[in-house]
Formats: structure tokens, sequence, C-alpha cells
């Protein structure tokens, strides 16, 4: 048996290009169609039928009065020529379907993918369907380089943020409205709160439960005051969740719960609203710089982010204006993310 990966001999290697005159005349046993289906005359098809022969050896058809069978050679390479067809195409098939996506990864804090970015991504994706955004939610400060990361959301002090920043955080609490009618335990005033529960996200380093509300307690002089109890949560959004089922009170941030506020699930009991001196900002990884797709995405958060500013003006009713806290000098050190 002959090696497989021995090359013949030039002049014993199948003359490809004489196949298709072969292909069409044995599909139509004519050479006369295979000649108009190719643009060929009959008697360039018989010539190539010819040649072809002469290269194999052996007759491929039988020439009968006005119509051509084929030979038993002929029928072997008329199945070889089938099968090698049906499986280029198949390849060509996989080829244009393996074609990778137009892919952007992005990072940023749960409470932001969940509350924020989520309800606003289809916007992005109905005018850029050829885009796959892929988010990864982590509290994580993600190396994004090492990550494979196009795009990132820093939730961090806004003295220290660096690229444009989406907003500055602002936060005052807020319940549901159930909750705030409650006759039994009134909402109204911020010293009420102590009859109430506390919904309260886990900090890392073993951080007061209360230090999301330490910038809106000091706003209110309330510094120290203790709740009836707690709801402890791992993830903002869950307790977000729980206070619009009513179950306690949330240090509301904004402009992540603006919609919420806006929809008339949440409410914010008392007037005034705290600068949290923390912001989300964007930024792209040193490859994504050269993604069309990933300078986008970030032109598009920071255009939606404009959009939510303006919307967020008094959303959170009955307030309608905030008091903010003095803003901090800008400081040199980097402050740890908080989980949002």
């Amino acid at each position: 048996m002959q090696d497989r990966n021995v090359k013949l001999p030039r002049s014993q290697r199948l003359p490809l290009e004489l196949l298709p005159a072969f292909e069409a005349a044995a599909r139509r046993l004519s050479f006369t169609e295979a000649g108009a289906e190719l643009f060929l005359s009959q008697s360039a098809v018989s010539r190539q039928i010819q040649q072809l022969e002469a290269a194999l050896g052996t007759p491929l058809f039988e020439r009968r009065h006005r119509s051509l069978v084929l030979t038993e050679a002929g029928a072997v390479m008329q199945r070889a020529v089938n099968d090698s067809l049906e499986r280029l195409n198949d390849a060509a098939a996989r080829v244009r379907t393996a074609t990778p996506m137009r892919q952007v990864a992005i990072t940023c804090t749960a409470g932001f993918a969940s509350l924020w970015l989520i309800p606003r991504l289809a916007r992005f994706t109905a005018s850029h369907p050829q885009v796959d955004v892929r988010i990864s939610a982590t509290s994580e400060m993600l190396d994004l380089e090492r990550s494979h990361i196009d795009v990132a959301v820093r939730f961090v002090a806004a003295s220290v943020g660096v690229g444009p920043q989406l907003f500055e955080e602002e936060v005052q609490p807020m319940c549901s409205p159930a909750l705030l009618r409650d006759p039994r335990r009134p909402l109204k005033t911020p010293a009420d709160m102590v009859h109430h529960t506390l919904l309260a996200v886990e900090m890392p380093g073993g951080e007061a439960l209360t230090v999301d509300w330490e910038p809106w307690f000091r706003l209110m002089g309330l510094e120290g005051v203790q709740m009836a109890q707690s709801m402890r949560f791992t993830q903002y959004a869950d307790a977000v969740g729980a206070a619009v089922a009513g179950q306690g009170i949330v240090i509301g941030r904004l402009p992540l719960l603006a919609d919420l506020v806006k929809e008339g699930r949440l409410v914010a009991p008392f007037r005034g609203a705290a600068f949290s001196r923390r912001g989300y900002f964007v930024t792209l990884s040193k490859r994504a710089e050269a993604n069309a797709d990933a300078r986008d995405f970030r032109d598009w958060l920071v255009a939606e982010a404009e959009q939510a500013r303006a919307k967020a003006a008094g959303a959170a009713a009955p307030a309608k204006a905030s008091t903010a806290l003095p803003r901090p000098a800008a400081r040199t050190s980097r402050a740890r993310p908080r989980s949002a």
C-alpha cells in the first residue's frame, strides 16, 4: 500500500482543474449540458474529460449513440468527488459559524450591574447587535490585562477615581411605601428609625454594618444610632430587594435606585441626601484602547450616566433638594472599593 504521506510527483497528481467538468458531465450524463452549465463548449468539456481519463489511465464514460454512461471507474470517481464536495461545504459552514463574535468584557460591582447597567443594556445591544457583552460582577479589583477585561467601572473614593466619572454617589435611607405607611412604627423623623430593621451589606475587613450610612448619619446628627435589629446581606442588590419587600430600611444609593424610586417601589422617608464621597469611574484596559467596540461601550456608559443624572434630579421624593456634606480635598492614597 502506498504511503499517504509520500508526495507524488507532479506528473502523477490528479489534475483538479478538470474535476468541475467531470462532476457536471457525470451528474447530467451529457457533455453538451455540462458545457452549458459551465459556460464551455461541448468540445471543451469533451477534451477535459479525455485529459482526465488519460491522467487516470482508464475511461470514465461509455460514449454511446446520443448518450453517456459512467463506467465502473467513473462511478467510483463520481462518489469520491461528491463526497469531497460535501466535506468542503461542511467545513466552510463550520468556518463561517466559528468566526468569533466581537466581544466587550466589563467588570463592575454586582450592585451596579443588577440595579443600573443590566436594565439599560438592551439599548447598547440594540445598536450593536454584533457585539457580545460579557459582565464580570464582582467587588474585587480585577487586573484588567490579566483577566482579559476591556472596560472597568470602578466604585472608589471620588478623589482617587481614574477615567471619566459616570456619577458621584448620594445616599439617603429608603424603604417601601407600605413600611412608610405602617401606623405601628411611624417614620416621621430620622430618630424613628430606631424601631426598624437595618438592611445592611457585610463589609470586608470587619467594618461596621452602618459604614455606608455614616455620611447621612453625620448630616442628620445621628452618629451612634442603633436600630432595633439588622439583616445582613453579601450583595447590595439583595438588601435593596428586602427593602422593596418591606422588610426594613436600606441606605439608598443614587442614582442606582433612581428607577425604583421613580416606579414607586421605594421611597425616601426624610429630606436630605448626603454625598458619600465615592463615585463610579469608567476606564479602558490598555489592550482595549484599540478596540472600537470597547470605546463605543465606554462612550455609551458616559452618555447613559449623563441621562441618568438628569433624571435623578428630584428622584428621591419627598426630598426636593440634597444637602451635601463638604467634599474632601484630594487624597493620594487609593481607596478600597465597596461592594455595591
